[in-house]
């Protein structure tokens, strides 16, 4: 399993995709949580789980190949190593391709502060439980309202 965190550029582990994003930091702010007169900040967790059937491993990790190769702030030792992980997992590849920055960069009023993703091969059956799509998975909802309020 990969997985790559982005405070402000990203700093993967050895087998995680780096990012070449611009640096995604806090705006200035004249005390903690706002940022300017009378605007508070908000940070919000965005949770995604999206399930992939690759059909076409060769295709994928040629192109992680193509991004890893054309990385140029990838040590050689790292890209080395990058390079056997895409080529030994599909979703090693994934995980190179996928820039979470890219799913928030053209919505207003919204800055990327920090991102982490992983991809790993699964058992998949559609009609399982744990696949439903209209409540997270795990998770207890309160009952007192019909929104989960209290």
């Amino acid at each position: 399993m990969s997985t790559s965190e982005t405070p402000e550029t990203t700093s993967p582990e050895t087998t995680s995709p780096e990012t070449t994003s611009p640096e995604t930091t806090s705006p200035e702010t004249t005390s903690p949580g706002t940022t300017g007169p009378g605007t508070t900040t908000r940070h919000v967790r965005l949770r995604v789980d999206i399930v992939l059937e690759i059909d076409g491993p060769a295709e994928l990790t040629a192109a992680a190949e193509e991004r890893i190769d054309s990385d140029e702030f990838m040590p050689a030792e790292e890209r080395a190593h990058a390079r056997a992980a895409v080529q030994d997992d599909p979703s090693e590849a994934l995980a190179y391709l996928v820039e979470p920055f890219d799913l928030v960069r053209e919505l207003p009023g919204v800055e990327l502060v920090q991102a982490a993703w992983s991809s790993e091969e699964i058992e998949y059956d559609p009609d399982a439980m744990e696949w439903e799509l209209d409540g997270e998975d795990g998770a207890e909802e309160d009952d007192d309202q019909p929104d989960g309020r209290p």
